[in-house]
């Protein structure tokens, strides 16, 4: 059985092959509902990254590339109409 440590070489090794780093174009239609699932998936995955970052696969990957993702849900967010609506619900969420 792999250790953790086993298993974030091999996913490194994957993120570092060739043509990873290029761009590619990805026409997505999903609902509103899953823009905002999506959302809040990655950022609870990032905010999971910073809290045990040596239990993490995310904990190999850098800071760049997770920044990038960020901002990819961001902008879904954003294309979405959404973004007034996650502040709203963060508030509600921060009153836990």
């Amino acid at each position: 059985m792999l250790t953790t440590n086993d298993v974030a070489k091999v996913f490194d090794t994957i993120l570092s092959t060739p043509g990873m780093n290029e761009i590619v174009k990805i026409d997505l239609k999903i609902s509103r509902k899953n823009v905002l699932l999506l959302n809040h998936v990655i950022e609870r995955g990032l905010s999971a990254k910073e809290d045990d970052k040596s239990l993490s696969l995310l904990g190999s990957v850098p800071e760049e590339s997770l920044q990038e993702l960020k901002a990819v849900a961001d902008e879904c967010l954003q294309k979405a109409g959404l973004i007034e609506l996650k502040e709203k619900l963060n508030t509600l969420g921060d009153g836990k």
